[in-house]
């Protein structure tokens, strides 16, 4: 397996694996499948070419089969901290280290690129990814009931925080 950093040559393979999360873990993600299925790939070219936002991907072979994204604050008060955002490791991968080493990835981005602290929010129930977050070092600030809502059935989200001046 690599990991490396995306760039707007990915938006094809990084729009596909997107589409493929939406789809299969729908309450994982603020975002909507048919929201995403109607964007252009022009649209994921662009979050991949964006300053503030970086994505990593891990690849078995030629194949994307994990992601995780890191969107920078850019209002002045604010530069100092960054959004987790996007993770997803395909099922088929899951267990085999795929999303530590994506975590690892940003992690190391994130202190190299100077951040003091990092955020993120997971969907309550997802017990692998709070594990995942807890292992590197997240802890959780607070709950948001009924946050997102998949089919009218209300999720809530942990909100959870690393702060990078600490480890």
């Amino acid at each position: 397996m690599q990991i490396r950093r995306l760039g707007p040559d990915d938006a094809q393979a990084y729009r596909a694996l997107r589409l493929r999360a939406l789809k299969e873990s729908p309450q994982a993600f603020t975002s909507s499948f048919g929201e995403e299925d109607k964007q252009p790939v022009e649209k994921s070219r662009a979050r991949l070419a964006a300053d503030n936002t970086m994505f990593w991907g891990a690849c078995e072979g030629a194949q994307l089969c994990g992601m995780v994204g890191l969107e920078r604050e850019t209002r002045e008060k604010a530069r100092h901290k960054a959004t987790v955002v996007g993770m997803y490791v395909a099922p088929e991968n899951a267990g085999a280290g795929v999303g530590r080493g994506l975590v690892d990835a940003l992690l190391a981005h994130a202190r190299d690129a100077g951040l003091e602290l990092l955020v993120l929010t997971v969907t309550e129930g997802n017990a692998a990814a709070t594990r995942l977050y807890e292992a590197a070092g997240f802890r959780s600030f607070g709950i948001e009931p009924r946050a997102i809502k998949v089919d009218g059935r209300p999720f809530d989200k942990n909100h959870m925080y690393l702060d990078l001046t600490a480890s």
